[in-house]
């Protein structure tokens, strides 16, 4: 079967936010205070951050691979020694998943909150906000043929497939992970459903050396969950999730995933992969011209048995950034 009769039903158009929304919090890195507010923003700019400076200035960033450096801990846009923000994934995972595709987020530090260490509060309130539908057409970039990468025993990997998928595998030395998957295709309520309340972990004799390094400050057993070195899970409220660690790490692929500035068409697969094995497949995929084409829906209806195909277009500005 040709992959444009197994095409799901997808927006035909983009989407913003119908309202502005705030959040405040700490950053899970440096402990400080933020505030971080979505604004409604007009078709065709993207998710893009304006991160105001103590000075008052502001700076803009855009959520894109091409201005992200591949870092471990979290995903970071800007320069990490410079103006930057970090700790983007869990409110880019959201915003992917819900359907927004343009929107300005305004920060006053150089992290977003971490709330409650996943997506869950993000996806309440973009859906208390309510999204709009906006006249321009949603592009798509269209995995044509298997792309690729390694690092230290870690793999990943885009393929052809007809939706938004996610294939992910994780392989801990740890008997309270061990080795999870996750597989399954990308809507907004199965990630409300199976990955949004998945809170990032970390174990506790990794702890003295993050804070050593300047890392971990804000984090707690509010918004982590934490592995003693026993194995035994500290939270007192245990896991939202038998298997939480593989639904966070499918949480932060997400969320990495919406930094290729369109919408893709394609299975990402990984295996005991992170921050930067998401970040080294997502720009290995861009940098081939010929493993991938940028599509959108066509100007007619879709029909209601067999939905309409996607039709190949000229990749516009705000379309993949390469690398």
């Amino acid at each position: 079967m040709a992959w444009r009769e197994r095409l799901p039903i997808v927006l035909m158009y983009q989407q913003t936010i119908a309202a502005p929304v705030t959040f405040n919090g700490v950053g899970v890195h440096s402990g400080s205070p933020v505030c971080l507010t979505l604004q409604p923003a007009s078709a065709d700019t993207g998710v893009l951050f304006r991160r105001r400076l103590d000075d008052g200035s502001v700076r803009e960033i855009a959520a894109l691979s091409a201005n992200t450096p591949r870092m471990d801990l979290s995903t970071v846009i800007g320069d990490p020694s410079g103006v930057h923000v970090a700790t983007i994934e869990h409110l880019m995972a959201a915003l992917y998943a819900m359907g927004i595709d343009n929107v300005v987020v305004g920060v006053d530090g150089a992290e977003t909150p971490i709330m409650d260490g996943c997506s869950a509060a993000f996806v309440s309130a973009i859906e208390e906000a309510g999204v709009v539908s906006q006249p321009v057409k949603r592009r798509y970039i269209r995995v044509l043929k298997t792309v690729s990468v390694e690092m230290n025993g870690a793999r990943a990997e885009y393929r052809p497939h007809h939706t938004t998928r996610f294939e992910i595998a994780i392989d801990f030395d740890c008997a309270t992970i061990g080795q999870q998957t996750y597989a399954a295709d990308l809507t907004a309520e199965r990630f409300k459903r199976d990955l949004s309340r998945a809170r990032t972990f970390g174990f506790m004799k990794d702890v003295e050396r993050l804070w050593a390094n300047g890392y971990a400050l804000g984090s707690s057993l509010a918004n982590s969950v934490v592995i003693d070195v026993d194995g035994a899970i500290v939270n007192p409220d245990g896991l939202r999730y038998e298997d939480e660690f593989v639904r966070h790490k499918a949480l932060d692929a997400v969320g990495d995933q919406a930094l290729a500035g369109s919408r893709i068409l394609g299975c990402y697969a990984s295996y005991r992969g992170g921050h930067r094995l998401n970040a080294m497949a997502l720009s290995a995929l861009l940098a081939d011209r010929t493993a991938y084409e940028v599509v959108e829906l066509p100007s007619r209806r879709v029909d209601p048995v067999r939905h309409a195909p996607l039709v190949a277009v000229a990749a516009p500005a705000y379309g993949p950034q390469m690398l």
